[in-house]
């Protein structure tokens, strides 16, 4: 039996072998989010699959928000959260909490666990380096405060820090050539870094299978679409609610010449790993 074993797991290593020589030394982006960011379990599993991609040559590169520790931390001071179309209202105050949970708890927890696996991380905002260059957003004409969208990518500390070997973890926090702190909607955001790295992949961690045909149908998972009829479901409301912005980071990506995009489901363990090394992959693959 133990033999038996043994040669299973040779068989998944000569699997994966094609993958990791294909990938060696190339940028993947990983959009970290959903049910992949609470649950204490799933958590290290993540941060243990991005050791494993670094120490088999590639380059991660994780990027995330943090919407439930906001609500969170803004229900501690008696502040309670505003959406409008899906985009949280966000004046001065709720933008310094909007930091101070983004920026100062999630992403360094996030490091101190890549660390403790053995990696080697760095946390990141968008204001570092003017990493994330912001806009103010107005959807529709509104006021919503200081919620932003990417302007630019300034890609020069990412690669400071990849070439040291570190793996470096981005919150979605931009800052505007007026000097004011942006909120970005992390999709976007990963979406708009993995074009300017020109990176191999974008994955998109959710809590859902994938891009579904019948999004009442959660059998239903397409494994595979080109960008053009992922823009028709959009137009159609096949794709609505939340995914759209992760599908919209897809295409965005994608134009910008990442060569294949991911949305696949976080909550299941080592998920990272069956979609980058395994022939069948998992979720919806978008690509150009």
């Amino acid at each position: 039996m133990a033999g038996f074993e043994l040669a299973e797991r040779a068989k998944v290593l000569l699997e994966a072998l094609p993958y990791i020589r294909e990938y060696y030394g190339r940028r993947v982006v990983v959009k970290y989010g959903g049910h992949a960011m609470v649950e204490e379990q799933l958590k290290e599993t993540v941060m243990n699959n991005l050791v494993l991609m670094h120490y088999v040559g590639m380059e991660p590169v994780l990027v995330h928000g943090g919407g439930p520790e906001i609500t969170d931390i803004m229900k501690r001071v008696g502040k309670k959260a505003e959406f409008v179309n899906g985009l949280r209202v966000t004046d001065r105050e709720t933008m310094e909490l909007v930091e101070m949970a983004l920026t100062g708890k999630t992403n360094k927890s996030i490091v101190s666990l890549i660390n403790r696996q053995g990696g080697r991380s760095v946390g990141l905002s968008g204001k570092d380096a003017d990493l994330i260059v912001a806009r103010k957003m107005e959807p529709g004409g509104a006021d919503i405060g200081f919620v932003g969208e990417v302007e630019a990518i300034n890609t020069e500390i990412i690669d400071i820090l990849v070439r040291e070997a570190y793996i470096p973890v981005i919150s979605s926090v931009g800052v505007g050539a007026d000097g004011n702190t942006y909120n970005i909607n992390a999709d976007y955001a990963a979406g708009e870094i993995a074009a300017a790295l020109t990176a191999t992949k974008l994955i998109m961690m959710t809590d859902v299978t994938g891009v579904l045909a019948d999004k009442n149908d959660p059998v239903s998972l397409i494994p595979e679409l080109s960008a053009d009829q992922a823009r028709e479901m959009i137009a159609s409301g096949q794709i609505d609610k939340g995914m759209i912005p992760k599908v919209e980071a897809c295409i965005r990506a994608l134009e910008g010449g990442v060569e294949r995009t991911h949305i696949i489901d976080g909550r299941i363990p080592n998920a990272l790993l069956m979609e980058v090394f395994t022939n069948e992959g998992i979720g919806t693959m978008i690509v150009p």
